[in-house]
């Protein structure tokens, strides 16, 4: 992969989403001794990155293939995403979701016509239960990160932040499958070789860190944390042969800091972020990206449970 491969997808995702603004904040500014902006990918329509990669790899298909429609398996903002841009392509999306997915990500996705299962299903099954509807109906599968065109959409945001703030010297972004991370991180080092890229996973599930450092996938167990979004057992294929070449350090945040992060972006900079979405605030307010001038955190989704939003706003 290649940075003309985000280019390409930019050119044929930004008709449908929406270009989110970098916004400054004086008060995380304060905190953290140096300048961040806030890459609020949390007001993306379907409130999170996602839908990028889905439309980019949902555009790559022929009209025949589009005709079959497509699947995805996802317990949350995949689905959401999924859904959406096949609703704007007008075509039929399945969604398979663990029973335990959140409530309001199960009702948004239905929301945008997709037919969701759930019968049976839990976040180790859903995958083959999205494979067997596949094998049987002849849709498309839709991955959720390890997929070359997944990847090359979600990295449109790298090319977003460079055009609103050239000068920008560190990003941090968060990490669960890695598609988010090494889309940007690809984006953004081919722009600027000298740029440093942070990834930013949840303490419990630090596979992508484990691999980073070993050199080779590490595989766990379903993390227990409250980032939903970054409870992935393994890091991609296709992310993490980006991330060992190119990313700078993967670090990892406590579940705490992460409610101290949703409070924080709440009160001060008026926007409601998820927990998965807050991985990169809480890395800086923990100190875990050294020298954090002209820093940009990602901010990559909104979909929050009201339990969760209410914990953290009174913790």
């Amino acid at each position: 992969m290649q940075l003309s491969d985000i280019q390409i997808a930019a050119n044929k995702i930004n008709p449908f989403i929406h270009q989110t603004p970098l916004l400054s904040s004086k008060t995380l500014s304060k905190l953290v001794g140096g300048e961040v902006r806030l890459k609020a990918e949390n007001l993306q329509r379907a409130g999170a990155f996602k839908i990028r990669g889905a439309l980019n790899k949902i555009l790559s298909l022929t009209d025949q293939e589009r005709s079959k429609g497509v699947v995805a398996f996802s317990s949350g903002n995949h689905a959401q995403g999924v859904a959406l841009a096949a609703k704007l392509l007008n075509l039929q999306a399945t969604i398979v979701m663990p029973e335990d997915a959140m409530e309001l990500k199960v009702i948004a996705t239905k929301a945008y016509g997709a037919e969701v299962v759930q019968s049976g299903v839990n976040a180790v099954t859903r995958s083959k239960v999205a494979a067997e509807i596949v094998e049987k109906t002849g849709s498309i599968m839709v991955p959720p990160f390890d997929d070359p065109f997944i990847v090359a959409g979600q990295g449109t945001i790298a090319l977003e932040i460079f055009r609103d703030w050239s000068e920008v010297e560190t990003i941090v972004v968060p990490l669960g499958g890695g598609g988010l991370s090494s889309g940007i991180t690809l984006a953004a080092t081919s722009i600027n070789p000298k740029i440093r890229v942070y990834a930013v996973e949840p303490a419990a599930g630090n596979d992508g860190q484990e691999s980073l450092r070993t050199g080779k996938i590490v595989s766990i167990d379903p993390p227990k944390t409250i980032a939903d979004g970054a409870r992935t057992t393994a890091i991609g294929q296709i992310p993490f042969s980006i991330l060992r070449e190119r990313i700078t350090d993967i670090v990892t945040v406590e579940d705490i800091s992460l409610l101290s992060a949703i409070k924080l972006l709440a009160l001060y900079s008026k926007l409601v972020v998820e927990p998965t979405g807050a991985l990169a605030v809480a890395a800086l307010l923990e100190g875990k990206i050294p020298q954090p001038s002209k820093t940009v955190a990602v901010l990559s989704g909104g979909n929050i449970a009201p339990e969760i939003l209410a914990q953290a706003l009174t913790s």
